[in-house]
């Protein structure tokens, strides 16, 4: 492929440069990602995910199933520890620089290794230790854009084109089975070929073919499961979506925040050979703009996540190593490094506190709930009782602490619904339950579950929680009232949607599909 003459410039004056920035940004951003994945505690959405992995299964109750089959590998591989969960995050940076290195080496060795290093000097890619289901995605994602790029490097379509074009789409249908947004890229494939290479929109089909069984795997544990997935993404998260000028805004600071600073000062000032860079760097460009703008429209009515953009992260550094003047590459380093290098100030800040520098923020019940949670449980916790949480965040974090399932008393709330999948609240009958609530409990709300009900109380670091203890548990009643209003309010399957199974209706209704 043609390159800019914006590209050239002396091998003598830069080859030396990302070799010794490369080992040092590697390195260090590594071994910090590591303490932090070995010392902080789990996040909601981790303890939420790992059981995903603990019950595997072809998809789950919020997104399809990678993050769960990941987190099951590290299990049977590893350990149960969170070091080990973790581990696939710690690593994540290292993989996408990887792939940035092979996708792009063969048109410029010299400014895919500076693609690698302003990528690692991100303030994101020393701090992210954390999996999620963006883990995945984005792993994915980047090694489909790879072999996307090595086939649109051939200059035929011979026998490895066809089968990098081949990959690309197997590595685009991981993606899909990791979180709905590659949606997106794929989309961005779909608009660079029609733009730009449509004497390959046959190759972009069989990318596309090849991509299939990724959306195949979901549709079919949709179909027996009440299509939970759908209901969650499509319907039940997006009821409240309207227009609030607050979110285009809070889209547009985030972004700037993510490209840092300094890179965007550069960009803007050097916006002429960025705009130049393009037509030589056409992919590079699509895999920028195209999502910039689909989530800017979509940032209209939704408050757009900062996880949401980062399966495309990778790419704007990217950019910016082929397009940006190459005399301006290693001020762009150094501007990211600093900016880098204060997050890590800021880590280590938060490290040098105790527990107590907390005691007057607004989340420190939050706080001690993660810090403290084996004494909270030896605190709420009865022999011969059931325990429980109201909530799916805490139930989670309760339930890796113990590593043994617990269940959410209630109707929760629109997410995190992998409970009506796993918890046959019929197997209590009789039972005492003991929920365990961060907030003080109204008993009348209880009372039409249980034969009686006592509310006790309990500090823990100066934090107040409640343990509602009912006893004689009524499935019945529990049933109608809690079990039913999450029938109306989260089950609304549109009945044009086939139906082969639904857990929650098997077991409200004793039906696939309860009548409404």
């Amino acid at each position: 492929m043609p390159q800019p003459p914006a590209l050239a410039f002396s091998p003598q004056q830069f080859s030396a440069i990302p070799a010794r920035w490369l080992l040092g940004a590697g390195l260090a951003s590594l071994l910090l990602r590591a303490w932090i994945s070995e010392t902080f505690p789990i996040s909601g959405d981790e303890a939420f995910f790992y059981w995903w992995g603990v019950y595997l299964d072809w998809g789950y109750s919020d997104h399809p199933p990678m993050v769960g089959w990941l987190i099951g590998l590290m299990r049977a591989t590893l350990s149960d520890s969170i070091w080990a969960i973790r581990l696939p995050a710690v690593l994540l940076p290292l993989a996408l620089g990887a792939a940035l290195w092979w996708g792009l080496k063969s048109v410029n060795r010299t400014r895919a290794a500076w693609a690698v290093l302003l990528f690692w000097l991100a303030p994101l890619n020393w701090l992210y230790a954390i999996i999620t289901t963006d883990t995945p995605l984005i792993f994915w994602s980047a090694l489909s854009v790879a072999a996307l790029m090595r086939a649109e490097h051939r200059p035929r379509l011979d026998r490895a084109a066809w089968g990098l074009y081949a990959l690309s789409g197997v590595l685009l249908g991981c993606a899909f089975l990791s979180k709905y947004f590659s949606v997106v890229l794929g989309f961005t494939y779909l608009m660079y070929f029609l733009l730009y290479r449509r004497e390959r929109l046959a190759a972009f089909g069989v990318l596309l073919l090849c991509a299939l069984p990724g959306p195949a795997v979901n549709i079919a544990y949709n179909m027996s499961h009440g299509w939970s997935n759908i209901m969650f993404n499509v319907y039940n998260r997006n009821e409240d979506a309207r227009f609030e000028l607050r979110k285009p805004l809070l889209y547009i600071v985030m972004m700037a925040y993510l490209v840092t600073p300094g890179a965007l000062w550069l960009a803007l000032r050097h916006r002429k050979p960025l705009w130049a860079a393009a037509p030589s760097q056409r992919l590079l460009a699509c895999l920028v703009v195209v999502p910039v703008l689909f989530f800017a429209l979509l940032s209209v009515k939704k408050v757009i996540g900062l996880h949401w953009v980062l399966s495309f992260y990778p790419f704007g550094f990217a950019y910016l190593a082929f397009a940006l003047p190459a005399d301006k590459l290693k001020t762009c380093a150094k501007g990211l490094a600093v900016f880098a290098g204060l997050h890590v100030l800021v880590v280590a800040g938060l490290y040098l506190t105790t527990l107590e520098t907390w005691r007057s923020a607004k989340i420190y019940p939050q706080i001690v709930r993660s810090i403290k949670t084996a004494d909270i449980l030896r605190q709420a916790s009865s022999p011969g009782t059931v325990l429980m949480a109201d909530s799916y965040t805490a139930a989670s974090i309760y339930g890796f602490e113990r590593r043994q399932y617990m269940p959410v008393f209630g109707v929760g709330k629109f997410h995190a619904r992998q409970d009506d999948m796993l918890v046959d609240f019929s197997l209590y009958q009789g039972k005492t339950l003991r929920i365990l609530t961060p907030d003080k409990p109204r008993p009348e709300e209880f009372q039409p579950y249980f034969e009686k009900v006592s509310v006790n109380a309990f500090m823990q670091d100066g934090v107040t929680f409640h343990v509602v203890e009912g006893t004689a548990f009524n499935y019945p009643a529990y049933r109608a009232g809690v079990l039913g209003e999450a029938f109306r309010r989260f089950y609304n399957i549109p009945v044009w949607l086939p139906m082969t199974g639904c857990p929650f209706c098997e077991r409200y209704c004793g039906q696939v599909r309860c009548p409404r």
